[in-house]
């Protein structure tokens, strides 16, 4: 009965909305079938589903080579590995609109650290505003979720890495294998499982992330960082059109819907092995 309360009732009548032309400022609403369907996929879906992509990829790519990298080198034994692993934990701990106005601060055109550092080695010549242009936009906002994604896939990661044996390593080793092929015929093959699991939970979770878009761009410049997330609130709480953003974020179910269907049926495939 909560569950319904709670979860099922809100969903569904989120989701009807998108049959309706609805107002948040005016009342009562007019059913108007497929419609609001038909205008959004003939509009901004495609640019929208382009964009979210891009994001999402390029924040799941990103922080997994770099926590990939870093569980690599905590496994070794370097001193200090364990204080490292605490330090490298404090971005996923810090709250998405925190990190926001921290990489807002880097990125400032007028007193940014990222144009002090770039401007310092000679990368660029004058100071760029990078959360105003279109070309860097979505480049800035998937460095800054990077920063906050990585402490938990290279914590994931390592686990996963504490797993492979060593006697395998060693075989491998004596048999002539270098640290390149060590690494791909042993390492990998071992961690297929944590490897697939970590990409497809952050790529949902990437899928749907709203935070750091929105308090970075709000889905600007001209558009070039909005994805279905920031579009559906922009859609109903700035254009005041529910039936729109209801129709914007059924198309976004149906995507989050097929996501979801690939990680039960991969786990479900993990749990028969």
């Amino acid at each position: 009965m909560l569950l319904a309360l709670v979860v099922v009732y809100p969903l569904i009548t989120a989701l009807a909305t998108a049959f309706f032309e609805q107002s948040l400022v005016l009342p009562g609403r007019e059913f108007v079938g497929l419609a609001n369907i038909i205008d959004v996929l003939g509009g901004e879906f495609p640019q929208l589903l382009a964009q979210t992509l891009v994001f999402t990829v390029g924040a799941t790519v990103l922080p997994f080579v770099i926590g990939f990298a870093i569980a690599l080198a905590l496994n070794t034994r370097i001193r200090g590995a364990k204080v490292m692993r605490g330090l490298m934990l404090i971005p996923w701990l810090v709250p998405g609109v925190v990190v926001s106005f921290l990489w807002m601060w880097i990125f400032n055109a007028n007193y940014g650290v990222m144009n002090a550092a770039l401007q310092s080695i000679g990368v660029i010549d004058e100071p760029q505003a990078w959360l105003a242009q279109p070309a860097t936009a979505m480049g800035a906002v998937i460095l800054a979720k990077t920063w906050q994604s990585f402490p938990w896939m290279m914590v994931m990661l390592l686990a996963g890495l504490q797993t492979v044996p060593r006697e395998l390593h060693e075989a491998a080793e004596m048999d002539g294998a270098g640290t390149v092929r060590r690494f791909s015929a042993v390492t990998v093959p071992h961690m297929k499982g944590i490897i697939s699991l970590v990409l497809l939970l952050e790529f949902i979770w990437n899928f749907q992330h709203f935070e750091i878009i929105y308090v970075l761009t709000g889905g600007g410049p001209a558009g070039s960082t909005q994805t279905f997330a920031t579009a559906v609130y922009e859609t109903a709480f700035h254009g005041f059109d529910l039936g729109r953003a209801g129709a914007i974020g059924l198309l976004w179910m149906l995507l989050l819907m097929v996501l979801v269907v690939v990680y039960v049926r991969f786990t479900e495939k993990g749990e028969n092995r």
